[in-house]
């Protein structure tokens, strides 16, 4: 569940036509950024369900149309549950998304995540990186973004390297090996449909 961030960041730069060097070396002279999770749904919720997921994972897209959608709706909209979103990086496409997602900040977050789920197979079923790149900073233009803004972000080593080292922390202490992964009020779970989550929920709703 470990790689290094900055075997990926040269193919990014290379995508977007940048140089890696200057990258590498921003790189290396940069103290790492701090690392927000992102989370709908308030802070004081009765019910936390934190969601492990890789957003190349096609089980996690599942996921997220057959079983969050409908959490979003009756649970976390209506401020029953809280809902974090943690980011697993099996591969350079995941690290990538991730951090064009980011880029957007907390409002555009779960927007992009959306689409991301929602077009996988448009922009990671692929072994050309470049290819990949250019579906990604689109999506990041339809959620507003401009080229300049997405270039940046994706190419930020330092906000790579903070990335993966909290993702592999997180992911070590909480015993992730495969996504999607929830914790549930600090129980892990693994996927499941949303009726076999709703009978969870509910319990802890009630106590």
């Amino acid at each position: 569940m470990t790689f290094s961030f900055k075997a990926f960041l040269p193919a990014v730069a290379l995508a977007l036509g940048l140089g890696s060097a200057a990258i590498a070396q921003e790189t290396a002279e940069a103290a790492l950024p701090p690392v927000s999770y992102m989370a709908i749904g308030p802070a004081d919720a009765k019910v936390t369900i934190v969601e492990y997921a890789s957003f190349t994972c096609p089980h996690c897209a599942s996921f997220h149309a057959a079983v969050f959608k409908d959490l979003k709706k009756d649970y976390i909209d209506t401020g029953k549950v809280r809902f974090e979103f943690r980011e697993v990086y099996f591969d350079r496409y995941g690290l990538w998304a991730a951090m064009m997602a980011r880029c957007g900040g907390e409002v555009r977050y779960f927007g992009i995540v959306d689409i991301l789920y929602t077009t996988q197979q448009e922009w990671a079923a692929t072994d050309d990186a470049v290819a990949v790149v250019d579906s990604l900073k689109r999506i990041g233009r339809t959620a507003g973004m401009e080229d300049a803004t997405l270039d940046a972000c994706m190419t930020d080593g330092a906000m790579a390297e903070a990335l993966v080292a909290q993702y592999q922390e997180n992911a070590t202490r909480d015993g992730v090996e495969g996504t999607p992964t929830l914790l549930i009020n600090g129980e892990k779970h693994s996927n499941m449909s949303y009726a076999d989550l709703k009978a969870i929920i509910d319990p802890l709703l009630a106590e």
